[in-house]
């Protein structure tokens, strides 16, 4: 698959690039053999020449001929997902209706209604790039309703994902910032829901790579180092495992793979420990070529095997088998201690459960054949469905709401009968009492969990028994958003509340209504837009409600003039559209100038702030996001909260880089933990202030019990010297770890 982002074709003439199309065509096809039916060839045929001459005269950035993106993402759909005949064309075509002449009727005479319908969907997903964040929150919602009816539309977008990632090379650095995080905040968490563990990860490897360059190469490197080694204990682990199951005659393939990139990171992040210290960079699998009959029962009897070898870490079992996940995944997973003091994670899942883990969704449909557990997709899909037509149109909330209610790992709960109900990870009594039922989460009170009395806001766990109490006096409040993650419950607090709200509102209503009038204007709906837009409130109703409760007193209204029947603002109000257009990167008279923002030289050009939430220094790689009222906000690329803007407000994005200038200082957090030894505060600051010439600014610092944790916040340049800081900190006797941290919350 790599081949062809690898191929230099921009260096080819006409002739060699028709040969390697041509190539790329046969390939796919053998990749589809098995599946090929009589006609189908045809019509394979048909869409490769239609896709091929509608993108002739269109190249992609690398210089390479388009069609070949269309012949790779159909790869990825029969290789990597296991999709079939009809997904090819879809995939072939995907491009076609949104950047060529053809239309979607000319797509449904020639191959039916239903790959027209799936063309479709892939055009809705296309077009959510680029917008505004309301405008992409729509298209999003109409791309789930698109995949709760078929849904290949998202397994093909995710084939055209993982391609577009695989080629990111060639596209400039904003747009990379952007893909990436667009692909780590939804596709990521899509590909992982829908079972496609593999392309999950490379997805998340592929945009560690371009969000932070630096600690991936790091990451990448120590692990190329350290594979001789990790090779050797792999087999010292394996052996007595293997030995024991020829013994049994058991049919099995058995190997380890390394942790993803991506996963080491985020556990050196989480733990705060460095590479060498994260023990289980891998995970050893075992596979079973066993009857669909016992391989419950086999799946088991090697866990018992692997146990009697090794120690397992009884809170790290996760049985998946009684249980399935909701995208059908099915595996024993264990963490055992291994040779050598190390944890080695194992995972065990016969070959059709192996099919399921790789290809997801499509190996799901394959093994279905109307068991029982058809159903939990469907519910799945069942659910979005409910949310997204519940939805009110244009909430800005649509994407974060739909990541922690249908992409977060879930956890099973029963009802006091028995019943088992699926629901996110993080979920609480009162999301449980939602799922049951709108009137029943309506009037909860609390909860029995596990026969334990608990407040309605207490978090479950997978295989609690919940009991939900109601009482008829009971309404939801506001501060009952606070603590559920489910849509459903969302929806339906937040309707509960607009109903409150609008009863409320109707007094206040009256009370603007003779204001407006007593000024001696009309009380119509130009003149109450005016005063809604004088008090930078969202609506009509927020107007009405906040003169209800007193929060808004109308003496201000007497700065208005009248003008015939109108009311004129006393001062125009400035516009986020206003606003933006001012902080635009375009605004400027030069373009070339605009294009780079260049910290130190040009301060004086635009005005811009420090995020707080990542706190950068010069030499970070950060990017610029305007922000409504604060001009330019500069935030690093790996700040908690990069992914989130830059998926959701990409539009906002401007390219900056830093400039050399030594006359400013910054500030940033250093964490420091060692053994508290007599006078090792001393060699830190004497280190920092006195060899180094760095100001302090603060220093708190815990010993007990022998360990010390100081928290110092200095002034540096730039990361050089930070970096160096850094360095020479950790080789003083008895330090132990130093990092940077971040502190306070972004403000957007």
């Amino acid at each position: 698959m790599e081949t062809i982002a690898k191929t230099p074709t921009y260096n080819l003439n006409e002739e060699q690039e028709r040969k390697l199309i041509l190539r790329e065509y046969r390939s796919l096809l053998r990749s589809l053999k098995a599946k090929i039916k009589p006609g189908d060839k045809d019509l394979l045929r048909n869409a490769f020449e239609m896709a091929a001459d509608a993108h002739k005269t269109m190249r992609r950035k690398s210089g390479e001929p388009y069609i070949l993106h269309p012949l790779a993402v159909a790869k990825i759909c029969v290789e990597e997902i296991g999709l079939g005949v009809r997904s090819t064309i879809c995939a072939l075509l995907h491009d076609t209706v949104e950047d060529t002449d053809i239309s979607l009727e000319d797509v449904e005479r020639e191959f039916g209604a239903e790959i027209a319908r799936i063309v479709d969907g892939l055009t809705k997903i296309s077009n959510v790039i680029d917008v505004n964040a309301s405008a992409q929150a729509e298209n999003f919602k109409k791309i789930l309703l698109t995949l709760t009816d078929d849904p290949r539309v998202i397994l093909i977008k995710l084939a055209d994902r993982l391609h577009n990632m695989r080629t990111l090379e060639s596209m400039k650095r904003e747009k990379q910032l952007k893909i990436a995080s667009e692909t780590v905040y939804v596709y990521a968490p899509l590909a992982h829901r829908m079972g496609l563990y593999n392309i999950k990860t490379e997805m998340e490897d592929l945009a560690m790579k371009y969000m932070e360059p630096e600690a991936y190469k790091d990451i990448a490197q120590k692990l190329a180092e350290t594979k001789r080694e990790r090779s050797k204990y792999i087999n010292e682990f394996i052996r007595p495992i293997k030995e024991k199951l020829e013994r049994a005659n058991f049919k099995f393939e058995l190997y380890g793979r390394p942790k993803s990139i991506h996963s080491i990171s985020n556990k050196m992040k989480k733990k705060g420990v460095d590479f060498e210290e994260v023990y289980d960079l891998f995970a050893i699998r075992v596979i079973l070529d066993s009857p669909t009959e016992r391989e419950k029962e086999d799946c088991w009897k090697v866990y018992s095997m692997i146990t009697d070898e090794y120690t397992p870490s009884p809170e790290r079992l996760r049985d998946w088998l009684s249980n399935p996940k909701s995208n059908g995944y099915e595996a024993l997973h264990t963490t055992v201690m291994g040779p050598q003091g190390k944890w080695v994670e194992v995972q065990i899942r016969t070959k059709r459960m192996n099919e399921i883990a790789e290809k997801g969704l499509a190996a799901h449909w394959k093994y279905k054949e109307g068991t029982a557990d058809e159903s939990r997709f469907d519910k799945w899909f069942q659910q979005i469905r409910e949310v997204i037509s519940n939805q009110e149109a244009d909430s800005i909330d649509f994407l974060q709401e739909f990541k922690t209610s249908f992409l977060a790992e879930e956890i099973y709960v029963y009802t006091p009968k028995g019943d088992v109900k699926m629901l996110p990870v993080e979920s609480t009594a009162l999301d449980f009492a939602f799922s049951i039922h709108s009137a029943i989460g309506s009037k909860t009170i609390g909860a029995k969990v596990n026969h334990k009395l608990v407040p309605i806001s207490h978090k479950l766990r997978s295989g609690d028994q919940v009991e939900i109490i109601t009482s008829n006096k009971q309404k939801p409040s506001e501060d009952w958003l606070g603590f559920v993650v489910t849509a459903k419950a969302r929806g339906r607090i937040k309707d509960a509340l607009k109903e409150e709200k609008r009863a409320i509102a109707d007094e206040g209503k009256y009370a603007v209504q003779r204001k407006i009038e007593g000024l001696g204007a009309a009380f119509s709906k130009e003149n109450i837009e005016e005063v809604v837009h004088f008090y930078k409130l969202p609506s009509q109703l927020d107007l009405f409600y906040q003169v209800a409760v007193k929060n808004i007193d109308l003496k201000d209204l007497k700065e208005f003039t009248v003008i015939g029947d109108k009311l004129e603002p006393p001062r125009p109000v400035k516009t986020v559209q206003e606003f933006k257009q001012e902080f635009s990167p375009n605004h400027h008279s030069n373009k070339k100038d605009a294009e780079l923002i260049i910290f130190g030289e040009s301060s004086d050009r635009i005005v811009y702030n420090l995020a707080n939430c990542c706190k950068p220094i010069p030499g970070d790689d950060v990017f610029g996001f305007v922000t409504t009222g604060k001009g330019l906000t500069i935030h690093r690329t790996n700040c908690p909260n990069a992914a989130k803007l830059l998926a959701n407000y990409g539009h906002r994005v401007v390219k900056t880089k830093w400039a050399k200038n030594k006359e400013i200082s910054f500030l940033t957090g250093l964490k420091i933990v060692g053994m508290d030894d007599v006078g090792v505060i001393h060699k830190i600051t004497s280190l920092i202030s006195g060899e180094m010439k760095i100001n302090i600014s603060a220093l708190s610092v815990d010993a007990r019990e022998g360990l010390f944790e100081g928290n110092i916040k200095v002034f540096v340049h730039d990361k050089e010297e930070l970096d160096e800081l850094v360095q020479r900190l950790k080789s003083l006797p008895g330090i132990e770890s130093v990092e940077r941290y971040d502190t306070e919350d972004a403000s957007i």
